[in-house]
């Protein structure tokens, strides 16, 4: 999946019932303020580069491991990918 279907998605996703829907604008310029662009680093690379983690919940978390970012799968994800949810 690329960005572009990314973003496309997740603005499906996030339109709650009945409710007003994000636009993918409004996505794309949340996906580019986390996960950052060519022009500017976002925030995940911001707190990396100050050797924090990145912890999102059961999903997982980033980390800095020396010069480069690490993910670690949380337990949501990782049960899901081996089907162990219901």
């Amino acid at each position: 999946m690329d960005k572009a279907r990314l973003i496309e998605a997740t603005a499906r996703r996030a339109a709650p019932e009945g409710g007003r829907s994000l636009t993918v604008e409004d996505v794309e310029r949340v996906c580019d303020a986390l996960f950052g662009t060519v022009e500017r680093p976002g925030v995940i690379a911001e707190a990396l580069e100050q050797d924090e983690k990145v912890i999102l919940g059961s999903f997982g978390g980033f980390r800095r491991d020396d010069r480069d970012a690490a993910f670690d799968p949380g337990t949501a994800l990782t049960e899901y990918l081996r089907g162990e949810t219901r």
